[in-house]
């Protein structure tokens, strides 16, 4: 992830924080979690507001939260009394430790000469059967926007992604809009991925 992005969140983090924080997530967690054995060990890979980590741990999972941004680091652990582990997704180096990983609008922000790198560190990371959520702006636009580095993907251009990365298939995608207040006209694309 480039440095303008996380120069971006921790610049701006008290008005990304209030803006997502309230975000209702729970359709897309629930199509997530149905796929993570209860109480099962999940990675918030890229945990922002600290939103998600929060929802999964009250339903009772193990959550492991991971961000780059100090600013992002310290608002989850302040939110869920976790600490969280700062690292960018390239050094993500956990090998079968993992049922699930939710990293929801957040590899949005790895650039598209990096994404199959990544999600094969996501591969080895999660345990054999595990499941990967991942989300993107839906669209073929990729650079600088409002401050962060986008690659938005459609359906074609994410299966193309993935048949580059040995050990994990698609298993669905599917498309959704915005569910913060005033986006509903903002489309996003959702894929789960299984590691064999």
């Amino acid at each position: 992830m480039c440095g303008t992005t996380i120069d971006y969140y921790d610049s701006h983090a008290e008005a990304f924080v209030s803006s997502t924080v309230g975000a209702d997530m729970g359709p897309l967690l629930t199509t997530f979690l149905e796929l993570v054995p209860d109480g099962g060990r999940v990675l918030d890979w890229g945990c922002g507001s600290g939103r998600d980590s929060l929802a999964m741990l009250r339903a009772g999972y193990d959550v492991v939260a991971v961000d780059l941004s100090d600013a992002m680091a310290d608002a989850t652990e302040t939110l869920t009394g976790l600490t969280v582990r700062r690292e960018s997704f390239a050094d993500l180096d956990d090998e079968g430790a993992f049922d699930g990983i939710w990293a929801s609008a957040s590899l949005l922000h790895v650039p598209s000469e990096e994404l199959p790198g990544i999600l094969a560190r996501a591969e080895r990371a999660l345990k054999p059967g595990g499941v990967l959520y991942i989300s993107f702006k839906y669209g073929d636009f990729e650079g600088e926007r409002n401050g962060r580095w986008f690659n938005d993907l459609d359906e074609v251009t994410l299966r193309g992604v993935v048949a580059g990365v040995d050990g994990i298939e698609v298993e669905r995608v599917w498309t959704s809009a915005d569910v913060r207040p005033g986006r509903s006209d903002e489309m996003w694309l959702n894929a789960i991925l299984r590691r064999g």
